[in-house]
């Protein structure tokens, strides 16, 4: 974990890669949760039976639960104290090249590409490559960005 206590601080981590966060699983439970919170009750991801046949060979996460998920992992990685308000900004980019078998452990990977000033604050953009353990290929490999107010 990175810990800066001033947008100054923040600023001169430009370029830094982040490291790894820890693993987690992506169980069935959580699957099932995101689909009731979106409403997305595609068979592929709820329905273990039916997925068994269908063209995983298993029910997968929704990829955007697998994007969900870059917050609490980044959150492992940095942590920037002394500001007031932080808000996520929005994707510059966003890719699934692989599928998330339910059970599957996932960890975030990611890099401080830049800092940048913003009325108020600093724009901050992240690369990130949510891997998958064992995998030949990520998840889902983004670009974030997000801002923090002093």
């Amino acid at each position: 974990m990175t810990t800066v206590n001033s947008l100054d601080a923040l600023k001169k981590l430009a370029g830094s890669d982040l490291g790894a966060s820890d693993w987690i699983t992506v169980s069935q439970e959580r699957i099932n949760g995101f689909a009731d919170a979106t409403g997305d009750h595609q068979w592929i991801h709820t329905d273990p039976q039916r997925a068994k046949d269908g063209p995983f060979g298993a029910p997968i996460a929704h990829g955007y639960l697998t994007l969900s998920l870059f917050i609490p992992l980044f959150t492992e990685l940095l942590d920037v104290e002394g500001v007031s308000t932080k808000v996520n900004y929005g994707l510059n980019k966003v890719r699934f090249p692989a599928p998330v078998p339910a059970g599957s452990r996932l960890r975030l990977v990611a890099k401080l590409t830049e800092v940048t000033d913003v009325a108020g604050g600093v724009q901050i953009t992240v690369g990130g490559t949510i891997e998958i353990e064992g995998g030949a290929k990520p998840a889902c490999v983004l670009e974030s960005v997000s801002r923090f107010y002093a």
